[in-house]
């Protein structure tokens, strides 16, 4: 029921009185009339509203960002007499104002509707009927009725792009002793004079008495073939305009994907973790699709800082040839970080979602990241297919 109701009700209130005073059967007659009206608009609402049946179907479950999809409505009451075109609110997805469609009264027919919807954004969405409005033809009376987005979800996946390949490093000297200790004795990959230290079992007897010298077998160091990926799961920064923290998660997770499926097929071992609400560890056995759909759901709603997720991490280096961490943010004590993670062992790239590359304020942060030996690459929101690798 409407605030304006009061002017027909004022009204009748009006009639009614006056038509008991003076006797007048006119003036009951408008009041009748009046009441007649509030009653047909108020039943004509409920009698549709309670046959109301509305249904929907999407073309697909799961797409790629940029992909469309079709949703398909069947709506059809029984309700006979006349109301206002029923009106439905579609969600048009993240970010984007709710549009209204006005249907035409066509009782006891069933109405189909077709719906194109564009996946702009990555994540978990309801591209459907938000709720529905029944209005009399007065507009005296309505009801409103949610719809469960349950019958709308719609996964939209991260896409893809072209990554340089991974630097693999032999890690730290701890570890780099390991692997020495366990080399392949019987295939040297070069000779080198003695030094106080080297075990006697690597020494070249045959080769040393020739030369008169004492030479030792040089064996190449194994490399670490275990890949550790670190993204940066709490809420993006603030950029100053509505979509921008879309982009930026869109770039982050996609970014995540990129080096992720550009694993696939390698004899890498590939670690991703996702932190917030719901954690889970990716890895590459578990399939490129399932890993996009982790992290498609990915909800960003890790309450720690960056920089404490990734100082917890750093106890796991000792077995990570390669690092890469994607991040939409930059300061200080992330590069303090880095820079003791990198000397830990692991060749380290990190991958800064920005809409600003240039800014000076990066600048020096940037240099001292390149200074001690970390790979940096700048992925811009607004085209995520095409890193620029300094």
């Amino acid at each position: 029921m409407k605030t304006h109701i009061a002017f027909p009700l004022a009204f009748l209130a009006t009639f009614l009185l006056a038509a008991l005073a003076t006797g007048s059967s006119i003036l009951l007659l408008l009041a009748m009339l009046i009441l007649l009206g509030l009653l047909s608009g108020l039943a004509s609402v409920l009698w549709v509203a309670g046959t109301l049946r509305l249904t929907g179907q999407l073309d697909a479950r799961t797409v790629r960002r940029g992909q469309a999809v079709r949703l398909s409505l069947r709506l059809q009451h029984r309700g006979l007499l006349p109301i206002a075109p029923v009106m439905l609110e579609i969600n048009q997805g993240p970010g984007l104002p709710v549009r209204e469609i006005h249907l035409r009264d066509v009782p006891g027919k069933l109405q189909t509707l077709q719906l194109p919807f564009r996946a702009n954004h990555v994540g978990l969405c309801s591209p459907g009927i938000q709720a529905w409005t029944v209005e009399d033809l007065l507009g005296f009376f309505s009801v409103r009725r949610p719809v469960s987005e349950e019958d709308f979800r719609l996964l939209v996946l991260p896409n893809t792009f072209p990554t340089d390949q991974l630097t693999l490093s032999p890690g730290d000297p701890g570890t780099e002793m390991l692997a020495r200790a366990t080399e392949d004795l019987s295939a040297p990959s070069d000779i080198r004079a003695y030094q106080p230290g080297d075990p006697l079992k690597k020494v070249h007897w045959k080769l040393s008495l020739r030369k008169g010298e004492l030479l030792v077998r040089k064996f190449d160091e194994p490399i670490l073939k275990e890949v550790l990926i670190l993204m940066d799961c709490s809420r993006p920064p603030s950029w100053g305009h509505p979509e921008a923290e879309a982009d930026l998660k869109d770039a982050l997770l996609e970014t995540a994907a990129s080096v992720f499926a550009n694993q696939q097929g390698t004899d890498l071992t590939v670690h991703l973790p996702l932190f917030g609400a719901h954690p889970v560890e990716l890895e590459n056995g578990m399939g490129l699709p399932l890993a996009l759909e982790n992290l498609a759901r990915a909800d960003f709603s890790e309450p720690d800082r960056f920089e404490r997720v990734l100082m917890l991490e750093s106890r796991r280096l000792r077995k990570v040839g390669s690092l890469v961490i994607i991040s939409a943010r930059l300061n200080s004590a992330m590069v303090d970080i880095m820079t003791r993670m990198h000397h830990l062992g692991p060749a380290l790239r990190l991958y800064l979602i920005t809409f600003a590359p240039d800014d000076v304020r990066l600048q020096p942060l940037i240099s001292r990241l390149q200074q001690d030996g970390v790979e940096v690459a700048f992925v811009r929101p607004e085209i995520p297919s095409s890193p620029a690798d300094h």
